[in-house]
């Protein structure tokens, strides 16, 4: 539900990233009120969501990015995003490890909460094509229990295995918010048209210290965390990118994230205009 009157408030922008917590206080008038969005985010394998914060922590990022992006609409209310990330997360253990309690059930006043979840459901959860499914109805039950004011969007995976998997995930994705009478966000077919731009252009760099030659580790050296070398961008790519597997992790780096902020944008956009027009 989304507000339409004017009042003085104070408005709390919160952001999770795995045990990173911040809180930021401000008072004004909001004309009409802001409107808060839950975007609850699958990144698929241990620390990967923190990366970009770790190389980049000014930002901005992912919740920062669409919030300016639906701002310079200029017709929209104002909108606060959360985003909530677990690294290796995947529905079952949010639900059983107690994450979803403390993190999201007892945030105030949410009007759209955002679930993208299947990739590490696929890797992790045992029988995944049932147990997924389930996973999936239970954790939306709580969600309609715990936010009834609250617009639930299941999206699809981005491109990250083969597109068979990913079928076969964007598949049961549909299958669930079809018997949910819930609309799909696809995210999929605008990440798959990027990656034509640039196959390696939207993924960051993360490769075995060990498996590169010493005589390039002076080179490296400021990209080294832990046993790795992790690069957000291609700047290394003309020196080292014949290695085997340079190219090999996909996650997304900043500019793969502003692709999902982009295209998150114009479908809220898109959906908020609908909604004011009623």
């Amino acid at each position: 539900m989304i507000p339409t009157k004017s009042l003085l408030r104070t408005e709390r922008l919160l952001q999770f990233h795995q045990s990173q917590f911040r809180c930021l206080h401000l008072h004004h008038f909001l004309k009409p009120p802001d409107l808060k969005l839950f975007f609850e985010r699958q990144i698929s394998y241990d620390g990967i969501e923190i990366l970009p914060v770790v190389h980049k922590p000014e930002g901005p990022h992912l919740e920062k990015v669409l919030e300016q992006l639906l701002a310079a609409e200029g017709d929209l209310p104002p909108c606060q995003v959360i985003n909530s990330s677990l690294s290796g997360e995947y529905i079952r253990r949010l639900l059983d490890s107690g994450r979803y309690d403390r993190d999201a059930a007892k945030l105030p006043g949410l009007d759209f909460i955002f679930i993208r979840y299947g990739l590490n459901d696929r890797a992790r959860r045992e029988e995944f094509s049932e147990n997924f499914t389930k996973d999936f109805h239970e954790f939306l039950a709580r969600l309609k229990e715990d936010h009834p004011n609250a617009l639930l969007v299941p999206m699809t995976v981005i491109p990250f295995a083969n597109e068979e998997a990913s079928k076969e995930i964007n598949d049961l994705v549909r299958q669930v918010a079809k018997k949910e009478n819930l609309e799909v966000f696809d995210i999929y077919p605008r990440y798959a048209d990027e990656l034509k731009k640039g196959f390696n252009m939207l993924n960051y760099r993360r490769y075995p210290l060990e498996q590169i030659a010493k005589q390039y580790h002076e080179l490296v050296k400021p990209f080294v965390k832990g046993p790795s070398v992790e690069i957000m961008s291609n700047e290394l790519a003309p020196i080292l990118g014949h290695l085997e597997g340079w190219y090999a992790d996909r996650h997304p780096n900043l500019a793969g994230y502003n692709v999902i902020a982009d295209e998150t944008a114009k479908y809220l956009s898109k959906r908020l205009r609908e909604i004011k027009d009623e």
